[in-house]
């Protein structure tokens, strides 16, 4: 199904809810299983991934399914292999060409039993929980770095505790901070220099603890603002300094015109005149902006060249692909010079249609970063708006709040126009 999506004047004012970080929350899930005792975890995300984890880590089937959510599998092969049983972890037909051979190899070196149940280095697995030994691992640290988050998590539970040597340039440094400092919090001490992490064997010190809003959420409401007449809203929950990487994207939008003012319990964001002629930056370290300002970027005609992109290629979809293919419709020609390089020289060809169509690939970061588009033109439609439910599924609703006319009805999502006062509903 599709949603048609307008805004009537293009002023944004208001205050709106961002969800849970689910980067937080699914590093705080597994760390909540290895330590004792149990700890409280407030403002978890309600994300489909988190939901996926959270019914997974109630161990009541050995067939375990988590869908498209990358962090669940991976996170989940690590948690497994040394979880008494006999499991078998699978997901959607995507999930099983995202490659999972570098941690898997990894793990086989501490003595896992782990089966490829299709094709070699991929999802589905079968694991065989056993007892595993501390020592040395080196992994390339090119691909993704959940494969080295989900060893570290077990780390300090294993027998002399893990060394781990990264190889290459590792991408998403970010979030591997993110779970060491995550780990730290709960009593874990560790050393990280240059490319050698090391955790020694110990214990992890049950706290309780609140989930930060989530940064990555907060990049479509930057959009928004940047694209937007006239903004100046309050979002909830977001701190600075933050433990989540992408709380960069204030920085980003900064010359982008879009100031940031931080308070107690948010931060209030304001359109301001813009001050950049070109834009060149390295996403490797937060992957999951890059679609968020490319589209960004186009509408405000600014020309970029942005790298550090490669592991796009194997998110939820073809990201840089998605992007060439989606931005062609509204006139925008992207090229790619070499792989994991995006850049456009500011050409726009002629729009052959008046309404546009952009279709989600069943990735929800491509309907959040494409949706703000109604901005400039009252004819976009979003296809299959419901996969937004991954990371944000209170996304329709706050842009219904903020003006933002959504018109659409299908079996899994039901919205009406704010016009109309209802309330627009997500189905899960």
């Amino acid at each position: 199904m599709d949603c048609k999506i307008s805004h009537p004047n293009g002023i944004i004012k208001g205050e709106f809810n961002l969800p849970a970080s689910k980067s937080i929350s699914n590093r705080l899930l597994i760390i909540q299983v290895l330590a004792q005792p149990e700890f409280s975890i407030s403002n978890l995300s309600e994300s489909e991934d988190t939901r996926l984890l959270v019914n997974a880590l109630s161990f009541k089937n050995s067939v375990i399914k988590v869908g498209n959510a990358g962090t669940a599998f991976r996170f989940l092969t690590a948690l497994l292999s040394f979880r008494p049983g006999e499991w078998i972890l699978t997901g959607s037909n995507r999930m099983k060409n995202r490659p999972v051979g570098i941690l898997v190899d990894a793990l086989r070196i501490l003595g896992a039993n782990i089966t490829y149940l299709e094709n070699e280095g991929f999802p589905p697995l079968k694991i065989i929980g056993t007892k595993l030994t501390g020592g040395k691992v080196s992994l390339d640290g090119t691909v993704s770095s959940q494969f080295t988050s989900a060893l570290l998590m077990i780390a300090p539970v294993l027998p002399g505790g893990l060394e781990i040597t990264l190889k290459g340039k590792v991408t998403s440094k970010p979030f591997i901070r993110l779970t060491l400092e995550l780990m730290s919090y709960f009593g874990i001490k560790y050393s990280w220099k240059n490319n050698r992490i090391i955790i020694k064997q110990q214990s992890y010190k049950s706290s309780d603890i609140t989930v930060e809003s989530d940064w990555t959420a907060a990049s479509y409401w930057y959009e928004i603002a940047a694209l937007s007449k006239q903004s100046d809203f309050f979002l909830s929950g977001l701190t600075r300094p933050s433990l989540q990487g992408d709380a960069v994207i204030a920085d980003i939008f900064g010359s982008l015109g879009v100031e940031t003012k931080v308070l107690p319990d948010g931060i209030q964001l304001r359109k301001v005149p813009l001050n950049i002629d070109k834009f060149d930056f390295d996403f490797s370290g937060n992957p999951d902006l890059a679609q968020t300002v490319a589209v960004t970027l186009t509408q405000l005609n600014i020309p970029f060249r942005l790298t550090g992109l490669k592991n796009l290629r194997i998110k939820e979809a073809d990201r840089i692909q998605a992007l060439i293919d989606e931005s062609g419709k509204i006139g925008v020609v992207l090229d790619e010079p070499s792989n994991g390089v995006l850049e456009w020289n500011g050409r726009k060809d002629e729009i052959q249609q008046n309404k546009i169509t952009f279709k989600t690939y069943k990735d929800h970061r491509m309907a959040m970063s494409f949706a703000p588009l109604s901005l400039a033109n009252n004819n976009i439609t979003i296809r299959k708006p419901d996969v937004v439910i991954k990371s944000y599924p209170g996304f329709w609703d706050e842009l219904n709040k903020a003006g933002f006319s959504l018109d659409l009805i299908s079996k899994n999502i039901s919205i009406r126009s704010r016009n109309q006062k209802n309330i627009l509903t997500i189905k899960i």
